[in-house]
């Protein structure tokens, strides 16, 4: 099983940027989806979580209203929208799938590789 991150890159303070994440396995689309991030120097914390039937989402206080998280279950495919973006988004993302849809991370069973999202002021 495996999960693919992508869509990361470099954006000026305020832009926008759409992550997503397929999964390997159709499986997963009957799986819980998060968003996580770490930051240099910073433990990974949560962003976005997601249930499998897109029916409950939750949020990090700090991305509530500039971050969506959304998924295409026939796609395989959770995203993540992200908006007014800020120096502090700055870290590398990863998506992850659990059978709970949870801010923690340990109920989480498979991780991506992460993508980078750089922004610059």
């Amino acid at each position: 099983v495996q999960l693919q991150a992508s869509g990361g890159g470099l954006v000026q303070t305020g832009g926008s940027l759409r992550l997503s994440c397929i999964g390997s396995e159709r499986t997963l689309s009957t799986y819980a989806k998060g968003w996580f991030r770490q930051a240099p120097g910073k433990e990974r914390e949560f962003v976005a979580a997601i249930s499998y039937n897109s029916a409950r989402t939750f949020y990090a206080d700090s991305v509530k209203g500039r971050f969506t998280i959304s998924r295409d279950n026939t796609k395989n495919t959770v995203y993540l929208q992200m908006n007014s973006l800020k120096s502090e988004d700055t870290a590398v993302y990863f998506c992850a799938a659990g059978l709970t849809t949870s801010y923690r991370s340990s109920p989480y069973d498979y991780w991506g590789q992460g993508t980078q999202v750089t922004v610059s002021s």
